[in-house]
């Protein structure tokens, strides 16, 4: 699963991170989730703790996820909005932009002028924020 995948590689992040900055113990880390990314977060949940066990750094981490909107901006016309992805987007197409959210190039159009021509701005990927640790 995609889910597992990221876990291992928000763990690998954040272990390094914690080596850079001399921590032994990172107690919180906070994992910005970009809604194009679309990411089951129970199963991210589950795969980070899980994971967790094999860094001595990250044992009794908290996991915090914070969600970055969407925000999109029209190249033909500069508007700027923020998708109704549940709304405007069957299961296919947001399992699509889950593993590639550039794929939202090939769903969405400018609601002001309908062009497909637009950039995403916010809301995809998926961040660290700074750790707390000791």
């Amino acid at each position: 699963m995609h889910e597992w995948a990221l876990a291992e590689s928000i763990l690998a992040a954040a272990d390094e991170t914690a080596t850079k900055e001399k921590l032994t113990t990172i107690r919180e880390l906070t994992i910005n989730l970009g809604v194009l990314q679309n990411i089951d977060r129970p199963i991210l949940r589950f795969a980070l703790k899980t994971l967790a066990t094999d860094h001595p750094r990250l044992k009794i981490t908290k996991f915090i996820f914070k969600t970055q909107q969407t925000r999109l901006a029209c190249q033909a016309c500069s508007h700027t909005w923020t998708p109704d992805l549940k709304k405007n987007l069957n299961e296919n197409q947001k399992e699509a932009i889950h593993f590639l959210p550039e794929a939202a190039l090939a769903y969405l159009r400018c609601p002001h002028c309908g062009s497909p021509d637009f950039h995403i701005q916010t809301g995809r990927g998926v961040t660290l924020a700074p750790l707390k640790g000791d």
